[in-house]
Parts: structure tokens; sequence; C-alpha cells
């Protein structure tokens, strides 16, 4: 296996549900799992998030990006310019929509600010330049943010206008009529965790006024797709969809799942997959997608994932002579009398340890103490059952008489396509001149030139996998533009050579963490896209193209989870990829070594979660924990560890997904071994003896939700934080909580929280009072203990919050995004928002001292380089907002600078040039005597620059006033010169 397929075989790129894997625990009754939030909750929720924004204190502290940018994130459609097709948009999962005028040099954002920014497909009238957005993702994954309908813009982004269907969560197809500007289609999906009636295929013929529902299943099923016949607008073909998502199971068929077509422009529809039809009707039929030939429209083509399972003689392990079905099925006794080389070839085959070997199997078998199944069952974990699936898979179909009759395109299987997990694919394109010359997407991207009968990858150098959007030229065979999990590739030769364009940050990180070097470097795990580490002083450049060194590094790959950094050493970290897969490394010399604990044959395997927790104790950098559904424990750094808890979650449920799984692990930092977990199924534990003993601690909290974290505190020993998600019942309530007394009781914060979703709480480490939450819409923070919560603003998008972090030298947050990777804002200053603070009219913070430089003002190494302008901001606190003085005067009371600035509410920073006011020039200079006068000067750009010394910074405003320091040194001298 080489190391392109083994990072596809570790990244598993889905946030996808698992083949069947039976768990014990019966399903939570119905009575109580909570219900999905309404539209209106959800506007007027959106409606509160803007109040938040406007009236914070705290919106003018800027983020900067940090980037990184060469892994980009999910794509879900591409728009083409006809005209042009250097110029486009891109829609990402959860990154909004950009356009590109450059063919990918450069992007511009153009949906960030709305109520979601989570995208499923967008439309474009090129005639008008009117742009459609069919809000929420389509691909139906684990992280695949619900919209609230259709968007409209008229001017190119810059307003958007809100055209109902809000109720439909995600959108699968707009089809735009190519006359009518008032008339469309929508494929709406409906919810994905929940049932609804809003989903199925609609019809506007007033803009989007109103609509009329013209396909409709059941309310599990969804439209997927629609094509329209090239020639007829009349003639479109829509694909319904049943799935059912739940926290624990995703079934990705059923009998709703169909194909229809309409020959009266989409107001009536026939369903044409009937039994006869050459196209499955079965309840296995899952996620289909459609294309009809631009050169000869009655062929259509239609790619399924079929949910049936495969003819078991068909099966690829029939050459194996032990396999998983026969040890299914296998009595004791012959089992005994299985060749041991057979066994230790199973054996091999699936990475058992060194230490497993037949004959030992053979005596403990024999003596009761395993089963032959016990082999198989200690194989299940959530990785191996991802493509340990019986499926029949990604199949092609074709129909040559305008979806009359259908034949599947080739013999058996396409193997190694879509897996199990087909839900998050499901895309084929026709090459606008060739019918026969198709491509569809899943893992790779494939083509075939005859039709489907054979397919060749196209996944070739600089192409990430998992691909969902494609466009082919209609006048160039052979240019493509490519979207997938890892961001847009260009190819101008039918996929023989790509070009990557990923100039921005869009990012999907699970988590976000730091070191203690000097600057600091953050790391983070990705959505598909590995674990990587980079400085937290990055600033975007495509420079580093001609030094030839990226500054990010990649440190581990697969969809990257959470990281963990030893500050002894600032090298050796904890990472992994899903589903507990972690490993110990060193990131300066690249060693890395495999620490996740094992069970014993004979147990069940341990229940990873998706994004499995580890914490690494502040008090004992050797200490490392670690949680699948129960709690184990490292003294040496991982290389052995001890499972000290019974099972911490509710048990687990049947059904395909990963569940009943510790979510958070997290220590006291004032006490070594109060330990707390928190789990999927909605269970928060405690520990007071480093793990050996645990107590639930339920008391006030609602049930069945996700412990999106718990958080000890850092000022009190018996204060505890929690956040709780309803995400994975398309419930989007805030729910934060704290205790004072090791979560025996919980109290209820947060309630001007708008309704969404909890992503993380963490606790400011120097002043008690200040926590931030992350939500699926944003970042917020409260400065009172969490009686009221606001906005943060300063350059950052409604982008989801997936983890957040707090540099305690650098009094850094960095922010951890599931779409536009990491911000990092300075919190100095709101730490020290005490009582006090807020209680003055005015306050100016302490500045910064500054360095004079006799550049100044003058160009830098030649004139073609901007002008060396310096600049110092002055932060300040202003109760109320309005205009504030602001004057600067010498040691000796000379007035040298002053202005009024425009303050708001809270937190202001005024970014001063350190010039001297013209009418101020001579009083400066009078005041330092003829010889000191002579370095006030005008410089190049002809400004007057402060002169080394100590100055007096003034705010006034309403007869308050507050002052500060700010002090110029000397330049720095050169050495001098012998001689």
């Amino acid at each position: 296996m080489n190391n392109r397929q083994l990072l596809i075989a570790l990244s598993l790129t889905l946030f996808l549900a698992l083949p069947a894997w039976a768990q014990r625990k019966k399903a939570t009754p119905a009575e109580i799992a909570p219900k999905a939030t309404t539209a209106t909750e959800r506007w007027q929720g959106y409606q509160q998030r803007l109040t938040l924004q406007q009236n914070s204190l705290v919106k003018n502290i800027p983020f900067r990006n940090v980037g990184p940018t060469v892994m980009s994130g999910r794509v879900d459609d591409i728009e083409v310019d006809p005209s042009d097709p250097t110029h486009f948009y891109v829609a990402y999962a959860s990154g909004g929509l950009w356009e590109t005028k450059n063919n990918g040099i450069s992007f511009t954002p153009m949906f960030q600010n709305e109520i979601v920014m989570s995208i499923g497909d967008i439309a474009v009238d090129w005639n008008s330049g009117t742009i459609y957005i069919g809000s929420g993702e389509n691909n139906s994954s684990r992280s695949s943010y619900s919209g609230y309908g259709i968007f409209k813009s008229t001017d190119n982004g810059k307003t958007w206008i809100h055209l109902g269907l809000e109720e439909s969560h995600h959108i699968g197809r707009i089809i735009l009529h190519p006359t009518n500007p008032n008339t469309f289609w929508v494929a709406a999906l409906g919810h994905l965790y929940s049932d609804n009636a809003e989903r199925g295929v609609y019809k506007t013929t007033d803009g989007g006024k109103t609509y009329t529902k013209t396909l409709f299943s059941n309310d599990k099923s969804g439209a997927i797709e629609l094509a329209k016949d090239p020639s007829n607008a009349d003639i479109l073909y829509a694909a319904l969809w049943q799935k059912d998502r739940k926290a624990w199971n995703f079934d990705g068929a059923g009998e709703g799942s169909g194909l229809y077509k309409s020959t009266d422009g989409g107001s009536n529809w026939t369903k044409i997959n009937t039994e006869g039809s050459g196209f499955p009707a079965t309840k296995g039929v899952g996620r289909i997608g459609l294309e009809v030939s631009v050169s000869n429209p009655s062929i259509v083509y239609a790619m399924l994932d079929n949910q049936d399972f495969r003819d078991k003689k068909q099966k690829k392990d029939e050459e194996e002579k032990v396999t998983k079905d026969l040890l299914r099925a296998i009595s004791k006794a012959d089992f005994l009398a299985l060749d041991n080389k057979d066994i230790n070839a199973y054996l091999d085959a699936n990475r058992f340890p060194q230490k497993y070997n037949a004959p030992d199997i053979k005596k403990d078998v024999e003596a009761g103490k395993v089963k032959p199944l016990d082999l198989v069952e200690y194989t299940e974990d959530a990785n191996s059952l991802l493509f340990d699936t019986e499926v029949k898979g990604g199949e092609m179909y074709r129909s040559n008489d305008g979806g009359k009759t259908w034949f599947k395109t080739h013999a058996g299987y396409i193997e190694d396509l879509v897996y199990s997990y087909g839900y998050y694919f499901g895309q084929v394109r026709i090459d606008a001149r060739d019918p026969d010359h198709i491509y569809t997407m899943g893992v790779p991207i494939v083509r075939s030139l005859d039709g489907g009968k054979t397919w060749e990858s196209i996944d070739n150098d600089n192409v990430h996998s998992d691909h969902h959007a494609l466009w082919v030229n209609p006048n160039r065979s052979g240019h493509l533009i490519l979207g997938n999990d890892g961001g847009i590739n260009i190819s101008y030769d039918d996929g023989k050579t790509w070009n990557k364009c990923n100039p921005i940050p869009l990012g999907q990180f699970y988590s976000v963490s730091y070191d203690m070097a000097s600057p600091y470097n953050v790391y983070g795990g990705l959505q598909d896209n590995g674990v990587w580490m980079g400085p937290s002083t990055y600033e975007y450049s495509n420079g580093w193209q001609a030094e030839g060194q990226y500054p990010y590094k990649s440190i581990f790959g697969g969809d990257g989870m959470q990281v963990q950094v030893d500050f002894r050493d600032n090298l050796t970290y904890y990472t992994g990829l899903q589903f507990g897969n972690y490993v110990r490394g060193n990131s300066q010399t690249g060693d890395r070594k495999r620490i996740t604990p094992s069970h014993e044959l004979g147990e069940r395997p341990y229940r990873w979660n998706w994004e499995t927790p580890i914490f690494l104790s502040r008090h004992n950098q050797d200490v490392l924990y670690m949680g699948s559904n129960r709690f184990h424990r490292s003294m040496d750094q991982g290389e052995n560890f001890e499972t000290l808890s019974g099972d911490l979650t509710n048990g687990g449920k049947k059904g395909n997904v990963s569940y009943g799984t510790l979510t958070v692990i997290a220590e006291s930092p004032t006490r070594f071994g109060l330990l707390y977990t928190g789990s999927d199924d909605g269970l928060i534990h405690v520990s007071k003896d480093g793990g050996y003993s645990w107590t639930k601690i339920m008391n006030g909290l609602p049930q069945n939700y996700w412990v999106s974290n718990v958080e000890p505190s850092k000022h009190k020993e018996s204060r505890v934080y929690a956040s709780l998600n309803g995400y994975r019942w398309d419930n989007f309530d805030a729910l934060v909580y704290v205790s004072e007394d090791y979560g025996a009781t919980w109290k209820k914060m947060g309630s001007n929280l708008p309704k969404e979703s909890v992503n993380i709480i963490r606790e400011d480490p120097e002043n008690e009072n200040v926590l931030y939450v992350g939500t699926d819409h944003g970042l917020y923070v409260t400065v009172d203990g969490g009686a009221s919560f606001m906005a943060f603003d300063g350059g950052l998008p409604n982008v989801a919050v997936h983890d957040l972090a707090i540099h305690p030298r650098e009094k850094d947050l960095i922010v951890g995004t599931h779409g536009r990777s990491i911000y990092i804002g300075n919190v100095a200053h709101l730490q020290m928002l005490t009582g006090d603070v807020l209680a003055k009219a005015l306050h100016l913070f302490d500045t910064d001292k500054v360095t004079h430089s006799e550049r100044w003002g003058m160009p830098g190494f030649s004139q073609w380089r901007p002008v060396n302008e310096p600049s110092q901001t002055l932060p300040f606190y202003a109760k109320t907002g309005g205009v504030v003085a602001l004057i600067l005067t010498s040691d000796k009371g000379a007035k040298v600078f002053e202005a009024t600035v425009k303050a708001d509410k809270g937190l202001n920073y005024y970014a001063y040039d350190l010039t001297v006011t013209d009418a101020q020039v001579e009083a400066l200079k009078a005041e330092l005597g003829e010889e000191k006068a002579k370095a006030v000067k005008k410089a190049d750009n002809g400004k007057t620059y402060l002169v080394p010394g100590t100055y007096t910074v003034t705010i006034s405003q309403g007869g308050e006033t507050s002052t500060t320091k700010l002090k110029v040194d000397e330049p720095r001298k050169r050495p001098e010169r012998k001689g």
C-alpha cells in the first residue's frame, strides 16, 4: 500500500456513520428526546446574535486569521461563468461563498454574516448576475450544518435577500429556468436529525415569493438531486432520498428513495425506477446523483449508492481460508481443527498484536476462556467497520430513452469508490461533446471513456480525496474544476495534472492547542486534513512558494483530532485520527509511536468517539488521560495505560455509529487527580481520587444532550462549567452551566445567548468572571460570570467555533473554527475588565513602549517599497459611546498631539501614528531647546514624528478623564567600528 492509499484508508474522510455495528442499550424513549428548534426560534436567535454584536463591549477587539490555507476545506458546489472560466464561485460546506476572477489565484468572501454560512448548492443567472444560495450542506455528514432556506443576491454578494424554505435545513440542488428568471426549482433535503414535512421538490414562478411542493414521499425522504433536459426546460429529473440519521445510527436508504421525471416543468412527477425499469427499486436505494447529456438529452446517467447487500459468493475475501463469516458460525471443535497457519494469517490480516498466536488462542478456546466469535468482535472497531462492508456501494446506471429504461453500465462493483458511505458523495458529470465520457466522484474521482463500462482514477498528484463538486468545460474537453475535502483543483488535461487553488483559510478545525515556545506555535486537528502546527505569528503570504517552505507543517494524517503538547520541551505531542487512533510524536525528529490502549481478546472493543478525548496533566506531564467509553490513564507518556473505570456512559445503543463514548476529559488545574468526563449520551462524572472511583453528577442538567465540554475552574477548586449540545437532535438551544460544588448541583447560565448549539466553554485564566463560549455561529463572552453574554466581532465571520484555547503568557484567545481555520485575538484588556474598571466612565490602559527609528516616514529599501509608517495602539474603555478627546503632552507639559476619537461603548483601540500635530511642532521645539529641537523635523512623507521621551496620554469625555504614559525609547545604536 503506497502512502496515498494509506492516507485514504486512514482519513475516512467523512463525518460518517459506520456500517452495521450492534451495540448494547435500548434506544432512548422518544418522549424525552430534545425537540428540534423551529425556524421561528432560529430567526429570533439570529436577531439576538445581531443585538449581542451591536451592544458588545468587546466588538472592537481585533482578531487576525493565522491560517493555515494549503489544506482548505470541504467544497459543496462550483458555478463557473460560461463566458470566462477564470471567473467562478465556490460554495464551501461550512466556510461560506467565495468568488475568484483570476482562476483561483485569489478569492473574495461574500456570504459570512447571515443567519447561516453552510451551503448545499448555488446557482447563478449569468445574464443578470443574480446569485442563489441553497443553504445547508447536502452531504449529511457529522458536521453538515443546517441552513435556512434560499438566499438571493443581486449585487454580487454585498447584500442578501431571504427567499423562504427555512425549515428545509439542507438543499440538494437549485435549477434555474433558462429563460424565465422568476421560475426555479429546489431540491430540499429537510432536517438531518429529525423528521419534518418541508422536504421534496419545490417550484416557484414568482422569484421565490411563494413555492409549491410538487414532489414529496414522506417525512424522512427529501430531494437530493434535480437535473434539467438542456434542450427542453419542461423536462426534469429528480431523486428522492430516504435517510434517518441519529447520533447512534444512520440509515441511508429506504423505500422513500427513488427516481422521478416531469414533462410539464416540474408540476407533476412520474416515478421511473419502477420494477422492470432496470433501475433498483428496493429498500437499499440510497443517495442518487443525476446528469443529462448536452449532446444527446435522451441519455441520462444516475449514480446510485446501493445499500443492498452484496451476493456473498462475490465477496472479496473468498480466497481467505479463515474469514469473519467463518468465525461467526464455526463450532469449537471445528475451530480447534483449523490449521494454525490459517489462523495466524487471519491475525496478521486483521493486525492483531504480536502477543496473540494460533496455539495460545486454541488453548484459550479449548479452556472456554474465549470463543471463536471473539476473534471477530476484537477487530470490530469503528474504523475497520467503515471498510468491512457488505453493501454494493456505488453503481452507475444509464438510460438511453429519457429514463424509461435503465441498465447498469459496468459488471460487478466499482471497488474502493464510496465504500459503505456513499451518502457522502453522489455526483456524476458528462462531457458536453461526448456522452460516453463521464466522471463520478467518491474517495477518488474516476473517469470513464466508454459510457461507464470501465473506470480509471484521475486522482493524481496534488489532489485531495473525497470529491463533491466538478465543473466540466462544455467548450473545451479536459478542462475541469474540481471541489473536494481539500479545496479546489484545476486541470486542463482531463486530470493528468492538477493545480491546487487554496490561497484562503478554510480549514475545518475540530480542536486547537498551543505550546510555550517563543513565539509560540498553534496546533490543531482538521476534518480530513490531518493535524498541523505552525507559528502563531503567521500572516498570509504566497511568498513561501518562492522560499520552498510553508510555515505550517503536517504532523499527522487522517481526520485530525485533539492535540496535547508537553510544555517541558515544546516538541513532544500527543494526537491522532478518528476513533481513538492516537500517537505520541516529536515535531523535531518526526518520530511517532502508537499509544492507543487495546482491549483484551474476549472483551468487547472499547467504544471510541470520532473525536476521542485526551488530556495531558498540567501537574505532571508524564501523565496522559484518554477516554473511550472507559477512562484510561498512563503514568509514562502513553507507554502503558491502566483502565481505571467501568463504562462511564449509558452503555451504547443498537446502531451503526460508535455511540456511548466519552467526549471530554478534564483535570482541575488546581488539584491533581480531580477529574471530570463527559459523554455523547449526556453523562458527566467526577473523580476525586485520580480516576479510581467515579460519581455521576447530573442533578439539574437536561438529559440526552452531547456533552461538548467540561471546564474545571482555575480560580476555585469546587467550581466547574459544562456545555451541552443538541445539534444531533436538530436542537439548537445554547446550554451552558456552572456548579460550585464539584457538579453535585448545576445552575444554567447565559439566558441571553441566542439559540445556537454550544461546542465549547472556556474559563479565562486571569479573570474568574470572564468565560468564552463558542457556538455553531460565533464566539461570545461574559464579564459577569455568566449572567449575560456579548458577541465578539473584530473581523470574525459567523462561522462555527469548535474549540478555544487561551495562551497564558501571551494572553491570546486562540479560536479553532470549523470552516475558516484559526483566529487569534489578544484579550489582555478584556481580562482587565473588572468591576472597578467597568464602573469608570473612562479608563486608559497601559501602553507598550516604542523604540524610535530614524526611518519613520521614509520609503523602504527602495523607492518601490511602501513608506515606513509607525503605529501605536492606545487602548481604552468607555462606559458610554460618543466623542472622546485625546491629547498627548510632553514630560514638561507641552501639547504635541490632539485628536477627537469616535468611541464605542466598551473597549476601543485608537491607532496613533506617533506624529506631532503641525500646530504643536514649534511648541515642542521650544521646550526641547535648540540642540534637541534639531531632531524635530518633517520626514520624507511630510509628517513630523515624536522624538524619544516620555509622554502623557489623556482622554476626556463629559468632564471625566483618564491618563497613561507613552514612552519612546532612543533608537537602537549600531556598534561602533574600530579605528
